[in-house]
């Protein structure tokens, strides 16, 4: 009875005891995402009593992210991501490069191996979108000019990503930490650049398909079903929309489900009925961001609060200190106004669902050890729930709302 129930069990008890700790987080004048990451911890593994299906959580906060990037594709046309190319393409380089060093430095000083500072590095580097996405329309700046900027950035980050998980197999072979059950079907050095290549055309055959044909045909789909007069069927197609391309481009082009509803909302955005598919998807998004932070909280062993402080605070330092200046003094540098740095420098200061995947593979491939991957999720878990203060101290050194 208990298989037959779990996915039920994992969903409704998640769902009240985020609201529970929403609620109470509110009257206590704090963000309600602390809430769904305590919820997370209290219906985890590392606390007494209820423990949700560790093996289902994950899916369902995959599934947040997934409506999440549908629904801000269908607000950010392919202009809005040509107009930001110039910061956000050698921005999000420059910064990943910037903070991986310092992930690097930092696990060399712990006496780690270069490679798995490089993991470490590259982890703490990445910010998470659902994070940003929520404080951007707490905010109401989703779709002002920095926050374009912003989100434009993390596509780019995303992209880069794609490419580092594709890579790190081929790297665990370069640094000798490759486990027996990894060595046969691993990428070796010789055919990196292959492989590089492979990835990077696999992505543009699928942003080329999506922009040449899906622009035409799937805004003609909506409007067919919009014919039928039927209210829900209009509602399961754009559902099946985000979800199926998501997991198609994922399966056929080795995207990442967020890049691929993202590039999926995007074409949509291009249909009259944009706006209704965006009102219908509300509801469905807001519940599975819910259980994306919930299963954030899951993952986190509050025990190495005690075991290791002074590790985590140099891991929180890197992600909310060092790669948020690095972040301002690029945009800076790139002659982009001071409210525009501190915006960008606020919505980098957290890392979150790439930074779970790295860890969760360099683990796996022996190039990084287990301890690494509880400070990153330390580290996630800390700067998800700091985020919403760095912005409040953002706006208390720049008042002025961006625009």
């Amino acid at each position: 009875m208990h298989h037959e129930t779990s996915l039920i069990a994992t969903i409704a008890v998640s769902l009240t005891f985020a609201f529970i700790g929403g609620f109470i987080a509110v009257r206590l004048r704090l963000p309600p995402l602390v809430g769904y990451l305590l919820a997370g911890v209290a219906v985890g593994p590392f606390t007494p009593g209820f423990v949700a299906d560790a093996k289902l959580a994950p899916q369902l906060a995959e599934i947040g992210v997934i409506l999440l990037m549908f629904g801000v594709g269908m607000h950010f046309s392919v202009r809005d991501l040509l107009a930001v190319r110039a910061i956000a393409v050698p921005g999000a380089v420059a910064q990943i490069a910037a903070a991986t060093a310092l992930g690097v430095g930092v696990a060399l000083m712990w006496g780690w191996p270069f490679g798995s500072g490089l993991v470490f590095g590259l982890a703490l580097s990445v910010a998470s979108t659902v994070v940003l996405l929520r404080e951007l329309e707490r905010l109401g700046i989703l779709h002002s000019a920095n926050g374009r900027i912003a989100v434009g950035w993390l596509i780019v980050e995303d992209l880069v990503m794609v490419l580092t998980l594709v890579l790190l197999p081929a790297l665990a072979n370069m640094f000798g930490q490759q486990p027996p059950d990894h060595g046969s079907g691993a990428t070796t050095p010789a055919n990196l650049w292959a492989t590089l290549g492979v990835t990077l055309g696999k992505v543009g055959v699928f942003v080329a398909l999506m922009l040449l044909i899906g622009t035409r045909l799937f805004p003609q789909l909506l409007k067919l079903v919009e014919r039928t007069a039927a209210r829900e069927l209009f509602t399961l197609a754009v559902v099946a929309l985000a979800l199926g391309i998501a997991f198609g481009s994922a399966q056929l082009f080795g995207v990442s489900f967020a890049l691929g509803a993202f590039f999926a909302g995007v074409v949509i955005n291009e249909s009259d009925l944009s706006h209704r598919a965006a009102a219908d998807l509300q509801p469905l998004q807001d519940a599975f961001a819910v259980l994306f932070f919930v299963g954030v909280g899951m993952l986190f062993d509050p025990s190495i609060l005690l075991r290791q402080p002074l590790q985590v605070l140099a891991v929180l330092t890197i992600i909310i200190v060092g790669k948020s200046m690095a972040a301002a003094l690029i945009v800076l540098a790139l002659r982009y106004p001071l409210d525009a740095a501190l915006t960008v420098s606020a919505a980098l200061a957290q890392i979150g669902e790439f930074s779970f995947i790295l860890a969760d593979l360099g683990t796996s491939l022996g190039l990084l050890p287990a301890e690494g991957q509880d400070l990153i999720l330390a580290g996630a878990l800390l700067s998800i729930a700091l985020n919403p203060l760095v912005f409040r101290a953002v706006t208390a050194l720049y008042p002025r709302r961006p625009t």
